[in-house]
């Protein structure tokens, strides 16, 4: 056999391998979309419409919608007289308001899990299924901590529900079903993959979505999330206004437990450890001497509270729950929270350096209680680099403001752009300590200051509302040059 037809034979097999290659590729993307097909058709009886409607009262004065004045309206608009002579003030109106969103069934009896923001304001629920009969919901519970609703409706027959699956095992990058009712089109399926995992929009302390890029729009809330195996691995919940292929999810790990409370007691009790806490960043873990920024930092300790009980202590820093590592400030709430009131949990800490246990018996969380804490003249020295006015807390200040205690110095004044101003530190705000030395007035405030070096850091804890935050302030000798 010559060269040539050494080269060609060689050419035709390589041909017929890429066919090969394509033709089975091809078909097992038509086998995949095939089982794709199926599962969303087997799926779709369990998710359901809602429709809401609430009543709002609204005033209605000489200028408001549809007439609108150029000058605003009110007392100076020279157009005001005029609608007074032939219109007048109207009296209060009610209108019917509606709403939409979506839901799934978790029970064939008619249990369905939705969003709290959809029927949060709800005077009537209208479920609708998906052949187009109707039903009246009631509704079961809600927490509005982490948007779940439960419902119920009274079919006539067995409903088809759905099953929750693990989200913790979900993967970046796996596949995942919407189904819901957008813009009340009706059933609408999109499908995408999960483009992260915990994340926090700042809606709350416990945040901790499934974020992906299946299209949900307004009207997908409450509606469920699906893997490949056709179990609910999240609640549909929240868009970024704007943008696009940006969704978000409740997991289900998060979701199971709240409706399990919500369907047995009609509301959510939570483990309640009594402590504020802000996350540790590199300048604060370098001012309390600590080896890296993991942890929950104990800004504040409820008085009388589970932790005050057990001795945990302003300054802690807690590193484990029950033996779970805390990385993030944010995971401590959302630990505790999963424990029920009365629970003893074992608490790992740092305190001054020193590592330590504590074992604390969970209250019950306040319905108030949802905060978590995170810090919100020109001369050539310390004092004045940063940018801060103090001055003593007085009788007439302390009545003023209603401060229980005239311990500590108040800040009268922030300079914009200044290092304190960058730190967080505001106008209003009591420095009770700096460098965990304690403030009692100007004078000790500025014996410690005048001991700080160019270059040292600070750590203020202040006083700011009813709670107690640190801020750490890092200084460098740029910013002591003019």
């Amino acid at each position: 056999m010559n060269n040539f037809a050494k080269i060609t034979n060689s050419w035709i097999i390589q041909l017929l391998l890429l066919t090969s290659v394509h033709l089975i590729t091809n078909t097992a993307s038509a086998n995949d979309l095939s089982t794709l097909a199926e599962l969303v058709k087997n799926l779709k009886p369990s998710v359901v419409n809602i429709s809401t409607t609430n009543t709002v009262k609204r005033q209605f004065h000489s200028f408001n919608q549809p007439f609108d004045s150029p000058y605003g309206g009110g007392e100076n608009d020279p157009f005001e007289d005029f609608f007074k002579r032939f219109f007048g003030d109207m009296p209060n109106q009610e209108f019917r308001q509606k709403g939409l969103g979506s839901g799934f069934i978790i029970s064939k009896d008619g249990y369905i899990v939705t969003n709290n923001h959809v029927v949060e304001k709800a005077d009537d629920i209208d479920v609708i299924l998906e052949d187009g009969e109707q039903y009246k919901a009631t509704v079961i519970g809600k927490d509005a901590k982490t948007d779940i609703a439960l419902l119920k409706i009274e079919p006539e027959t067995d409903l088809p529900a759905v099953s929750f699956g693990k989200s913790d095992v979900l993967e970046i990058g796996e596949w995942v079903v919407a189904i819901g009712n957008p813009f009340g089109l009706g059933h609408t399926v999109t499908a995408g993959i999960v483009s992260a995992k915990g994340r926090s929009l700042g809606l709350g302390s416990y945040d901790d979505f499934i974020q992906t890029d299946a299209a949900i729009n307004p009207g997908n809330s409450g509606g469920p999330l699906f893997n490949l195996n056709g179990e609910v691995v999240g609640v549909n919940t929240a868009i970024i206004a704007g943008g696009q292929g940006i969704g978000f999810s409740i997991p289900a790990s998060m979701a199971v437990p709240i409706i399990n409370q919500l369907r047995s007691q009609g509301k959510v009790v939570r483990g309640w450890l009594g402590v504020l806490v802000q996350q540790i960043t590199p300048e604060i873990a370098e001012g309390i001497k600590l080896e890296n920024t993991k942890g929950a930092l104990v800004a504040d300790v409820t008085a009388g509270g589970p932790a005050d009980k057990a001795g945990i202590q302003r300054g802690d820093v807690i590193t484990k729950f029950n033996s779970e590592t805390i990385e993030d400030m944010a995971e401590l709430p959302k630990k505790v929270a999963m424990d029920a009131p009365g629970t003893r949990a074992e608490l790992s800490l740092i305190r001054n350096g020193e590592k330590m246990k504590v074992n604390v018996v969970l209250g019950e969380l306040p319905e108030a209680v949802t905060k978590s804490a995170e810090t919100e003249t020109q001369k050539n020295n310390v004092e004045d680099t940063l940018g801060l006015v103090v001055q003593d807390i007085t009788p007439v200040i302390q009545q003023r403001l209603n401060l229980q205690d005239s311990e500590g110095v108040i800040i009268t004044n922030v300079l914009q752009g200044s290092p304190s101003w960058t730190a967080g530190l505001r106008q209003g705000d009591i420095i009770l300590e700096l460098n965990k030395k304690k403030i009692t007035n100007t004078a000790e405030y500025k014996d410690l200051i005048k001991k700080i070096g160019e270059n040292d850091n600070l750590l203020f804890l202040i006083k700011r509302g009813e709670n107690t935050i640190y801020v750490a302030l890092k200084l460098n000798k740029r910013e002591n040059e003019n």
